[in-house]
C-alpha cells in the first residue's frame, strides 16, 4: 500500500510538471478529494497471481543472478517444485554467502513496484498480501524463462533474478547448488557500486593509495571485509556444505534457541544461519594440553593469589601483583605504561572481573581468594575448564545474557575473532537492543562478561589483538550451546 510520503512525492512531482493554471485547479480538486484518490489509486501495487499447485511435483534447474555485477556473480540450483518461497530465501542466503541480517522480498518483475509477497515482519508492520511462505516456487515458476526476483538488504538493494533453465521431471532429492561464479559481495558494502569499487581494489592488489570510501587506509579496508575475501573466489562444495547445514534447525540450548526463533519469526535468520555454520566443523576434542593453553591466564591468577592477597584500600590488586600478572600472562608486552595500577590496566581486571564471575575467585573483608572448587582443581586444567563450561553464559541482566548467548555462538561458528564483534553486533541490533541516546543510530555496545571469557581463553592477555580461528576456543563454545548442557 502507499504512504503518505509516496502520495505527497507524487503529488510534488505531477504539481512541478503543470502550469500555474493548472496547478490551481489541480489544488481545487485535491480540496474536493478526487485527485488524492486517483494518487492513491495509481499508487496501489496489486498482489501477485499464484497459480494452482500442480498434482505432481516437478523439479527446476535455475540460475540465479546479482543484478548489475560485473563480472556476473551467479549460482545454479536444482530446486524441488514445492519448494516455499520462505525456504528458496534461505537457500539464496547461503548458496550465495549472505548473512541474513537484513529484510528481504520476492517480486514477479523487475519493476520495484512490481507485485511481490509479503514476509511475517511485513504483516507485523500491518500489512496485508499474499505471504511468501504459504507459496510453492511451482506455482510462480512452471517453464524454461520464467523468472522470479529476489531483493535483499532495502539499504543496500541487491536485487538478484532467478530464471528456469530447465523443468526436471524428477524433482530432486535436496537441494543442490551445481555451479556458480564469484564471492558474494560483503555485506553493508554500499550496494553494487561499493562493491565494484571494493572488487576493483582488491584485484588490484589492495594499493594503500586508492583506498576506496569510507575506509581510512588498508588497515581498516582489511579489518572490514571478511576474512581472505576475493571478488574472484567462489566454491561449489562449500555452497553445498552451507546449504546442507541450513536444511533442518541446529538443536541448540533453550535461551539460544528462543532468541534464534525470535529473530526468525521477524524474518532475520541471521543467527540461524551462525548455528548451521557451527554444525559444519568437525568435532574437536580439548585435550588436557588444550585446557591447560585455554585457562592460562586464569592458572596464573590463582598462582599469584595463593590462598588470597589483600587488596588496597580503594579495592584494588597491589600494583607489585599487577606487575607480576602482566608479566606472566603476556600483557607486559604489548601493553602501552608500567601496567602496575589495575584501574589503568584493563587487561588485568578484565582477568579479575571474569575469574569472579566464572566462581574461580571471591572478595571477602578486603582479599581476593580462590573459591573453594578452583583450590581443588588448581592442578586439574580438565576439570577447571569443564567448570568454566558450566558458568557461561555469564551476566544476570537480559541484555548480558543474550549478548553472551550470541557470543558463544558465533565463537562457536568458526568465525574469526576479528569479526566476532561485528557479527554480535548484527545479532543484537536484530533483537532491538539499542544504545540509548546514540546520536547515531543504529548502534549497540558489545560489552560482554561472555565475550571477555572467550577473549581470555583465546589468548588476548598474551596476544592483545585477536585474530583468525583457534579450534580449542571455537569447541569450548559449541560445547556450551548443545542442548544437554
Amino acid at each position: 500500500m502507499p504512504t503518505s510520503d509516496d502520495v505527497r512525492r507524487l503529488a510534488e512531482q505531477l504539481m512541478a510538471e503543470l502550469s500555474p493554471q493548472q496547478q490551481q485547479m489541480f489544488l481545487g480538486a485535491i480540496g474536493a478529494d478526487r485527485s488524492m484518490a486517483l494518487i492513491e489509486n495509481a499508487l496501489r501495487i496489486p498482489e501477485p497471481v499464484v497459480g494452482d499447485a500442480p498434482t505432481s511435483i516437478r523439479g527446476f534447474r535455475v540460475r540465479l543472478d546479482l543484478v548489475g555485477a560485473k563480472p556476473p556473480v551467479w549460482r545454479r540450483f536444482e530446486l524441488p517444485g514445492d519448494l516455499a518461497l520462505d525456504r528458496l530465501h534461505v537457500v539464496i542466503q547461503a548458496a550465495m554467502g549472505w548473512f541474513d541480517g537484513h529484510l528481504h522480498r520476492f517480486r514477479t518483475g523487475s519493476d520495484p513496484r512490481s507485485p511481490y509477497f509479503v514476509t511475517p515482519f511485513d504483516v507485523e508492520e500491518g500489512e496485508d498480501g499474499v505471504l511468501e511462505d504459504g507459496v510453492r516456487l511451482d506455482q510462480v515458476l512452471t517453464g524454461k524463462g520464467d523468472r522470479l526476483w529476489y531483493q535483499y538488504d532495502f539499504g543496500d538493494g541487491w536485487d538478484h533474478v532467478l530464471a528456469v533453465e530447465a523443468v526436471l521431471d524428477e524433482p530432486p532429492a535436496e537441494v543442490r547448488c551445481t555451479g556458480g561464479r564469484m564471492a558474494c559481495p560483503p555485506e553493508d558494502c554500499g550496494g553494487i557500486w561499493g562493491y565494484t569499487e571494493l572488487a576493483a581494489w582488491v584485484r588490484g592488489g589492495c594499493d594503500p593509495a586508492s583506498v576506496p570510501p569510507p575506509f581510512e587506509d588498508t588497515g581498516h579496508a582489511r579489518d572490514w571485509l571478511p576474512l581472505d575475501w576475493h571478488p574472484d573466489r567462489f566454491d561449489v562444495e562449500e555452497a553445498n556444505t552451507a546449504l546442507t547445514a541450513v536444511a533442518a534447525p541446529v538443536p541448540v540450548a533453550g535461551e539460544l534457541a528462543a532468541l534464534r526463533e525470535q529473530l526468525e519469526r521477524g524474518g532475520n535468520r541471521a543467527l540461524t544461519q551462525v548455528l548451521a555454520r557451527s554444525a559444519s566443523p568437525a568435532a574437536v576434542e580439548v585435550s588436557e594440553a588444550d585446557a591447560a593453553r585455554l585457562i592460562k591466564p586464569y592458572l596464573v591468577l590463582l598462582d599469584l593469589i595463593g590462598d588470597g592477597v589483600r587488596l588496597t584500600s580503594a579495592g584494588y590488586l597491589p600494583p607489585a601483583l599487577v606487575e607480576q600478572l602482566a608479566e606472566r600472562t603476556g600483557v607486559a608486552g604489548w601493553w602501552i605504561g608500567k601496567a602496575n595500577r589495575e584501574d589503568l590496566t584493563w587487561p588485568v581486571a578484565q582477568l579479575r572481573d571474569s575469574a569472579r564471575a566464572l566462581g574461580l575467585a571471591s572478595v571477602r573483608k578486603g582479599r581476593l581468594a580462590p573459591t573453594a572448587l578452583a583450590r581443588r582443581c588448581r592442578d586439574q586444567p580438565s576439570a577447571l575448564w569443564r567448570h568454566i563450561l558450566s558458568r557461561l553464559p555469564v551476566g544476570r541482566t537480559e541484555f548480558d545474557r543474550q549478548a553472551g548467548w550470541l557470543a558463544l555462538a558465533v565463537v562457536g561458528s568458526g568465525s574469526p575473532a576479528e569479526e566476532w564483534t561485528s557479527e554480535i553486533r548484527n545479532l543484537l541490533l536484530g533483537l532491538g537492543w539499542r544504545v540509548e541516546g546514540s546520536p547515531v543510530l543504529p548502534a549497540v555496545a558489545v560489552v560482554s562478561p561472555t565475550l571477555d571469557v572467550l577473549e581470555l581463553l583465546a589468548g588476548k592477555t598474551h596476544r592483545g589483538r585477536l585474530t583468525g580461528t583457534d579450534p580449542a576456543v571455537a569447541a569450548t563454545a559449541r560445547a556450551v550451546i548443545g542442548p544437554d548442557l
